[in-house]
């Protein structure tokens, strides 16, 4: 184990925490607010914390997978305790177990909150809050790549195995030869979108303030808002271009890199994304009928299934109305969808798409082959070869998943809750969407668990974000042996 540049990576992230805090205490200090101390004093303990960490510089800077796994869990644990700190030095939050999950909830995309009324926060934490999305959206790790100081022939090799280890998906591919390229051009995707939905809520009528929180809670599907009734009082318009592009940013990032150079024919035969439309265009469908008669048109109804549809496949999580109150058909599908999640190598949590089309191709193929034992056959997805090593990595995921889906769910049960608030407390959570039903519906919040219970939620969303294994190598001990 490199410990040295385990530290000095961890410095760095601590940095550029650091530097990411002045932007809202900027906004804190434009509104005349006393958070601004709050956020300078966090932005300072990240630059003392970062600086003694980097002021050394490791002898071995090479990163094999095993760092690149410990680097990410602990990197994202770190970020989450200081990001707390604004929270905890105005007082808004006073409870510190409270201040985390609020914040590993933002860093994480999950949009789980145990706040009452978000509306009396200082515009400082407020823009904090949302940031947390749009910063843990593409990644901290991500980002670092583009400007991390490190060099030596592994460098790329490095590089890959911390884009590996904090992508979402069951496999990371470079979109050119330079890993650090490929980090930029994600960024730079990134950021144009973002801009492009500032600019549709600016002409919608939102304030500046409001689009780009906004802009930041669909970019990163976290769906924290800052109205306490969410989405639901903004206009059609406004609702409409937060749904579109919480589905955009539930595709691929590659496709759109695919778009960028002409390359259309292969950007459109993309399977997963093909069944990420497939599956959306369904659930609006079936969702619409259902409660068409909750509402006073169709197409009103066809609006609040289309958002929320959007919404929870792509973990986002804001909220247009209650759908806690829509019939349990509508209801089981809003549920499914949790688990499906959004597509590989995007900012959408969840399962993911591309691991559901491997998994039910493997299904086929394994009947195919009880039915035909000599006969040979391999399993494809767009017109190649899936690698074993991909299928066997699915399948383990599957299993890891279930285990601590049904193990968290028996520890938060102590709470004395019912079935619903439990099970979609853990799905809410795991798969980084925010709402569930019942007692954590659209309209309440997380506030009612316990400590203990807070904490195992805590976990479940960094395991989520972090494809599971990150988070649950910390906990092995051949992790921790030196080479």
């Amino acid at each position: 184990m490199n410990f040295g540049m385990i530290r000095y990576v961890l410095g760095w992230v601590l940095l550029c925490e650091g530097a990411l805090l002045l932007l809202p205490a900027a906004v804190s200090l434009g509104c005349g607010e006393s958070a601004v101390w709050a956020l300078l004093g966090a932005a300072a303990l990240c630059g003392a914390f970062g600086g003694l960490l980097v002021c050394r510089k490791p002898k071995n800077r090479v990163m094999y997978q095993r760092e690149g796994f410990v680097i990410t869990a602990l990197a994202w644990i770190a970020i989450s305790i200081m990001g707390a700190l604004p929270f905890l030095f105005t007082g808004d939050i006073k409870n510190p177990v409270d201040a985390l999950f609020e914040t590993v909830s933002g860093f994480t995309t999950t949009g789980a909150s145990i706040l009452m009324d978000v509306e009396v926060l200082p515009r400082g934490l407020l823009f904090w809050r949302s940031f947390t999305h749009w910063i843990g959206g593409m990644g901290v790790l991500v980002f670092l790549l583009t400007v991390l100081p490190m060099t030596g022939g592994h460098a790329g090799g490095s590089h890959v195995n911390l884009m590996k280890a904090e992508s979402p998906g069951p496999q990371v591919e470079k979109l050119v030869p330079k890993v650090k390229s490929t980090a930029a051009i994600l960024y730079g995707i990134y950021i144009a979108l973002t801009a492009m939905q500032i600019v549709l809520l600016l002409a919608g009528g939102m304030t500046a303030f409001e689009a780009v929180t906004t802009a930041f809670g669909t970019a990163g599907t976290g769906g924290f808002g800052i109205r306490n009734d969410s989405i639901a009082s903004y206009s059609p318009y406004l609702q409409s271009v937060v749904t579109v592009f919480m589905i955009l940013f539930g595709i691929n990032f590659n496709v759109y890199f695919l778009l960028l150079l002409g390359k259309f024919k292969k950007a459109f035969s993309v399977e997963e994304v093909r069944w990420y439309f497939g599956i959306i265009a369904a659930a609006i469908l079936f969702i619409t009928f259902d409660i068409r008669t909750m509402y006073s048109g169709f197409g009103e109804a066809l609006r609040h299934a289309a958002f929320q549809v959007g919404s929870i496949i792509t973990t986002t999580g804001f909220a247009t109305t209650d759908f806690d109150v829509w019939p349990m058909a509508s209801k089981t599908i809003l549920v499914m969808l949790m688990f499906i999640g959004a597509c590989a190598g995007s900012t959408g949590g969840g399962i993911k798409v591309s691991r559901l089309v491997i998994l039910h191709r493997t299904f086929r193929q394994e009947r195919r082959r009880h039915l035909h034992p000599s006969r040979i056959s391999v399993t494809t997805m767009d017109g190649k070869v899936i690698p074993p090593d991909v299928v066997r990595t699915t399948n383990v995921f599957m299993v890891a998943y279930v285990l601590i889906f049904f193990w968290s769910m028996l520890l938060i049960s102590l709470n004395g809750f019912d079935f619903t608030t439990n099970f979609t407390a853990i799905a809410a959570t795991l798969n980084n969407i925010g709402p569930g039903l019942a007692q954590v519906g659209p309209t309440c919040n997380f506030a009612a668990f316990s400590g203990f219970s807070k904490l195992v939620l805590i976990f479940d969303m960094l395991a989520g974000r972090l494809e599971l294994f990150p988070l649950l190598l910390l906990f092995t001990r051949d992790t921790w042996r030196r080479f």
